[in-house]
């Protein structure tokens, strides 16, 4: 019962902020002092569907790419530089780590902004790949220092015992690696994706106003100060991060209560 009560609280206080998002979107008229809209409609939803439905999907589309390929790049990138992190001592590892923590420290205007005259000249500005990279710049350090928690903890014993009932690398990987660290792997994830997922600033420095997120998007309308549409718009930009939480949540759940069994 007190476990339910716990659940309920966290998810109305997770739910209760779009609330006014859900009211504003269909919204007719709603002005000051009035608490809730004057008017009822469903001109933003149907602007959404009619007039901007195909740009939003590409936007989408876009975003769920972006934020895809940055989390499969830091996790490619973060597994093997938490598990050295996290398991071994050696000369220049609080260096490393203190220059691992630059691009979260430094004003991400200011890392897009330098690393834009690298990418011009490297030819990665305005294309996919570069919009990729700079996401990476956000996401792999936090990915990195979540893993190297994660493998801190970690008994590498486990993959001596299994090479010695001869068991190869990819194997190892697989059977014993994989699944001890799996919980850490996917919160790991979870953040690279929603990093990569939000990210406005550095995508439209890097990609020149050629990779049309739903941030993007967003931001766009918020400008135009059409409210119903832009609390549409802010709606459909946090669903799929709001799902993704669910799931890895429900993930994370689940194999906790695997391995108690």
């Amino acid at each position: 019962m007190r476990r339910r009560l716990l659940l309920t609280a966290v998810l109305v206080g997770a739910i209760l902020p779009f609330l006014p998002l859900l009211l504003w979107s269909f919204a007719e008229r709603w002005f000051y002092p009035a608490l809730f809209p004057e008017g009822w409609g469903l001109r933003a939803w149907s602007y959404l569907v009619d007039t901007a439905g195909r740009q939003i999907i590409d936007g989408l589309v876009a975003s769920f790419t972006l934020a895809l390929a940055t989390t499969a790049l830091s996790l490619l990138l973060g597994i093997p530089a938490g598990r050295a992190l996290g398991l071994y001592d050696f000369a220049g590892k609080r260096l490393l780590s203190l220059l691992l923590l630059l691009p979260i420290i430094v004003p991400p205007l200011a890392v897009a902004m330098g690393l834009h005259r690298w990418f011009l000249q490297l030819g990665l500005a305005e294309t996919f790949f570069g919009v990729v990279l700079i996401h990476l710049s956000v996401c792999l350090p936090y990915t990195i220092f979540v893993l190297q928690g994660v493998f801190r903890d970690y008994n590498p014993d486990f993959e001596a015992q299994a090479r010695s009932l001869g068991a190869g690398p990819l194997a190892v990987f697989w059977r014993v690696t994989l699944p001890l660290t799996l919980p850490g792997i996917a919160v790991a994830a979870l953040f690279s994706f929603l990093l990569s997922w939000s990210q406005y600033l550095s995508t439209l420095i890097i990609g020149g106003g050629r990779t049309l997120t739903l941030p993007i998007l967003l931001f766009a309308l918020i400008d135009s100060g059409d409210r119903p549409v832009a609390a549409a718009v802010s709606l459909l930009f946090v669903l799929p991060a709001l799902l993704a939480l669910l799931a890895g949540a429900q993930a994370l759940g689940r194999g906790n209560i695997e391995g108690v069994r």
